[in-house]
């Protein structure tokens, strides 16, 4: 057979397409149309929700090892977690139901005691809730004003409170508004307790340390009194309810070349703080006045007659 009868072209199973370069031109260039039209017409959305939908389900599927992983991890945390809890509560409830019945038990001794003694009940105060208005101007004092005055029965001399203890005392009266000077202003002083000892004394208003502090003055060097000791009204002055909470000690100096020992407090109240207070009657509108002195005896000369 001559060979120019041959056929050259190649079997169709060899045949051959567009190059490489030319396919990747043309996908290039339809999915660059694509982004285009989806991007401005939303051409794509309704394809991307029907495979949404198509692949939830087996999506669901996948995620259920890694759900169930979790659930089981935070469920082991929390059965701890609530064991724990439970056994601190009840922790607490023991030391809780201990103090109560310790509280119980105090109270009936009280009564008794005071049965046996014969003493009368501690005095009901009755109190005003107030507002601090602002501070007073002298920047020299340590004194607020409240939104209470003679229209509301409040009298000088009343002690007023906020939720933590002894805040001050009224000082001034006005008509819609009241001067309360705080305890710790230099010219003011109150009688207090040491809850600790029992040991009496009269705590002073004192900045040289800083801005809020007080000095219990006039103790003893050798005075029972160390840091922490709660210092609270002893109620002696006729002014303050007894029991109230003034302040707590800070500081203890004793000095070998001094008579007294200087010890420094930090009020309970929040003196620069307060906004809400509670004023109080004056704790001498309640107690009975004191008798008036007996006139002297009369005496008689020899002779009977009365003298001058």
């Amino acid at each position: 057979m001559p060979l120019g009868t041959l056929d050259r072209a190649p079997p169709p199973f060899f045949r051959q397409g567009p190059s490489a370069l030319s396919k990747l031109a043309v996908c290039s260039a339809l999915a660059l149309f694509l982004m285009v039209a989806d991007a401005r017409f939303k051409v794509m959305q309704p394809l991307r929700m029907v495979l949404g939908t198509v692949l939830y389900p087996m999506q669901w599927l996948a995620m259920q090892p890694v759900y169930l992983a979790q659930g089981g991890s935070e469920y082991l945390y929390s059965l701890n977690s609530a064991q724990r809890s439970k056994e601190d509560a009840y922790k607490k409830l023991g030391l809780q139901s201990l103090k109560a019945n310790q509280v119980e038990q105090l109270t009936l001794e009280n009564e008794r005691l005071r049965k046996l003694l014969d003493l009368r009940a501690r005095l009901q105060t009755t109190g005003i809730a107030a507002q601090v208005v602002y501070d007073a101007a002298d920047p020299y004092s340590r004194k607020v004003i409240v939104d209470k005055g003679l229209l509301d029965k409040v009298r000088p001399g009343s002690p007023v409170l906020d939720e933590r203890g002894v805040l001050g005392q009224v000082t001034r009266v006005y008509p819609l508004v009241s001067e309360v000077t705080l305890i710790t202003d230099r010219d003011h002083a109150i009688p207090v307790l040491n809850t600790r000892t029992g040991a009496r004394g009269v705590a002073f208003g004192d900045t040289s340390s800083h801005a809020d502090a007080m000095e219990l003055r006039y103790m003893a060097a050798n005075a029972d009194a160390v840091v922490g000791d709660l210092l609270t009204t002893s109620g002696v002055d006729g002014v303050y309810p007894p029991g109230l909470p003034v302040a707590r000690v800070e500081k203890v100096d004793r000095r070998v070349d001094a008579i007294f020992a200087r010890i420094y407090c930090v009020p309970a109240a929040l003196v620069s703080g307060a906004s809400h207070v509670l004023v109080l009657e004056p704790l001498s509108e309640q107690v009975a006045p004191r008798p008036a002195p007996e006139p002297p005896a009369a005496k008689r000369n020899r002779r009977g007659e009365l003298r001058p």
